[in-house]
Order: C-alpha cells, then structure tokens, then sequence
C-alpha cells in the first residue's frame, strides 16, 4: 500500500500530466484536507514549463561535505553567539559593578573577557567563511535549499533563540514585579534579546524567503 506522501505525489502528477493548472491542484487538495505546506513541497518538485508530461525537477541529495559545512556553521554560530553576550555581560558588570562584589569580580571577569574574545576571534571568521561558502554554493544549485541537514539546523536555532527570547522576557517580568530593576540587569536582558532576537529574525526571514522562492 501506498503512503500518504507517496498517493499526493502520484495524484499531482497524473493531475498535471493531465493538463490541469496548479491552482486547481492546490485547491483540489485544501479541499480535502492536504495543508499548504505539504501542497506546495510536492507541485515545487515539477518544473513548471510547457511540455506534454510532468517534468521533475533534481531532487537534492545530502552529502558528507554538505553535512559537516552546516554543522561548524552553525556550531561556530552558536559558540560566537554565547561568548559575545559573555564579554557583553562582563563589560556590563564592569562599567556598572556591585558594591558588594568589586574585587571578586573584577579577578573573575578579566579571565572570562579574555575567554571570550579569544572564542570570537576565532568562531565569527571560521562561520563568516563557512557561511559564505555555503551561500555561493546554494546560489550556484538552488536545490541545496531543500537540504533536510539546513532545514533541521535552521528549525533548531530557531527553536533556541524563541526559548532564549522566551526565557529572557519571562526574567524581566518577574523581576518588574519583584521591583528589582537596576541598569544592570536591563542592559543584560537587552544584550540576550538583542542577540537572541537577531538570530531568530534572519533565519525566520530566510525560511520566508525560500517559500517564496518555491
């Protein structure tokens, strides 16, 4: 017996090897209950150009190569967005410090904003590289886009930065309510959200541009 995904692919198909539009295709199936989504993954998979039969677009292919380029980008994205929000804290802490922890602190904090420079200096030019070399090599095999390695990667640091977003306005209630405010602690919820926060709206922005484009 046939699955699911395999009877819409063989329905679409048959649909547009019979002269039927894809507007008619994507209303039949909203009809009878198939979502957008997955509408549109399987009529994306046909070219659209004017020939008798149905012609399949190349379907994308994972790759060893294409795996370990996303994994150290994304790793190194992650590494260099932790540090960065560190050596903000830290330059924080030390421009607004605590009474009650001045020497202690400022032992601490300068091995950590030593730490934490050396981790950007080396993680933000192995991911601008990384990256780079993944966008000339999507833009040169537009399938790429499909990859299911990116796709899992990006719908995972969105996940991350909606939790960290989600925590960090959570904190901030809290501590409204608690009346504890102080500079400090507000330019450290605007550092989280701030990195958080453009973390989530580019690839947000960059799934929505790939539907566009399918």
């Amino acid at each position: 017996m046939a699955s699911p995904s395999q009877e819409l692919e063989l329905f679409v198909r048959e649909a547009l090897a019979r002269g039927q539009s894809r507007a008619a295709i994507d209303a039949a199936l909203a009809q009878a209950g198939w979502t957008p989504e997955q509408t549109r993954s399987v009529l994306a998979s046909y070219a659209d150009v004017d020939f008798p039969v149905p012609v399949p677009r190349p379907r994308t292919s994972l790759s060893a190569r294409e795996a370990f380029a996303y994994l150290v980008m994304f790793a190194t994205l992650y590494f260099g967005a932790w540090n960065l929000g560190s050596l903000l804290f830290d330059l924080i802490n030390r421009t607004w410090p605590d009474p009650a922890l001045t020497g202690y602190m400022f032992d601490s904090s300068d091995s950590s904003i030593r730490w934490s420079m050396a981790a950007l200096i080396i993680a933000f030019p192995v991911f601008a590289w990384v990256a780079r070399r993944v966008a000339r090599d999507v833009a040169r095999n537009p399938i790429k886009r499909l990859s299911a390695v990116r796709r899992w990667l990006t719908y995972l640091t969105l996940f991350i930065a909606a939790g960290v977003l989600i925590g960090d306005t959570t904190t901030l209630v809290y501590n409204v309510l608690g009346g504890e405010l102080t500079v400090r602690f507000l330019l450290k919820v605007l550092v989280v959200a701030f990195i958080a926060g453009g973390i989530f709206g580019y690839y947000l922005w960059d799934l929505r541009r790939e539907e566009d484009d399918a």
